[in-house]
């Protein structure tokens, strides 16, 4: 196996970080890696906020609902999907653009997930640690209103990057066969089931026996209720209007 194939197989969420800085020259670089990433006809619908400001972190922090490494970690940056950079460079040629279609939501929502991994492999390659934040969309008009985003930009996520102070475990994933079809879509309820013994396993190990839950107990929250049912009218209001 190769180094590449095993540093994307020891990916682990870093919550804890030392008070060590990265070097601003290194931040530049890893984005950088991040822009080479595939992008949707070479549109490249992203922005990326790095959010410096103490006090903006601390807000941030409060917004995606406490999360409190979001103001200790080296830097912050939040990604937005940022559909309002191309379609005013089409603009500007003449072109009778339109606007706030659901594939621009699309095109800008996965080029910024892609300039994002990008991102996040090239510093878990520095031995730095990351940490991806959806909490920001708990509350996106506020985090919006705070970085002062325009119509057609809105904040997809934030990341969490620094120097590890903690050596978690890597959690384990779906078997491939549960992932993977041949030709067609197929599912066998028998490799959740297994999958469910396997995560139940890890969480007893990983604390000690104090967490008696699987992969399927707990994706009972996420589904149960409407999850951020306020996200549909905030992203008509930013000019996705999903025609």
């Amino acid at each position: 196996m190769n180094s590449v194939i095993e540093l994307l197989k020891s990916h682990r969420s870093i919550r804890k970080f030392t008070e060590e800085k990265i070097p601003h020259e290194l931040l530049l670089e890893l984005v950088r890696a991040g822009q080479s990433a595939a992008t949707s006809s070479h549109i490249q619908a992203y922005s990326v906020i790095h959010v410096t400001r103490p006090e903006n972190r601390e807000q941030i922090a409060e917004l995606a609902g406490g999360q409190g490494y979001i103001a200790s970690c080296s830097d912050f940056l939040v990604f937005c999907a940022d559909m309002k950079r191309p379609t005013d460079a089409a603009e500007r040629t003449g072109a009778n653009v339109v606007r706030g279609m659901t594939e621009q939501l699309l095109v800008a929502s996965v080029d910024t997930a892609l300039m994002a991994q990008n991102m996040a492999v090239a510093a878990e390659s520095e031995g730095l640690g990351i940490c991806y934040i959806g909490g920001i969309r708990n509350n996106p008009q506020a985090v919006s209103d705070l970085l002062q985003l325009p119509e057609h930009v809105y904040p997809v996520f934030g990341m969490c990057l620094g120097y590890p102070a903690q050596d978690p475990e890597v959690k384990p994933r779906l078997p491939v066969e549960a992932i993977l079809k041949e030709d067609v879509y197929s599912e066998d309820p028998d490799e959740v089931e297994a999958f469910d013994q396997t995560m139940q396993g890890y969480y007893q190990a990983r604390t000690g026996g104090n967490k008696d839950s699987n992969w399927s107990q707990n994706l009972t929250p996420l589904f149960d209720t409407k999850l951020r049912p306020h996200m549909r009218d905030f992203l008509v209001k930013r000019g996705f209007e999903m025609k």
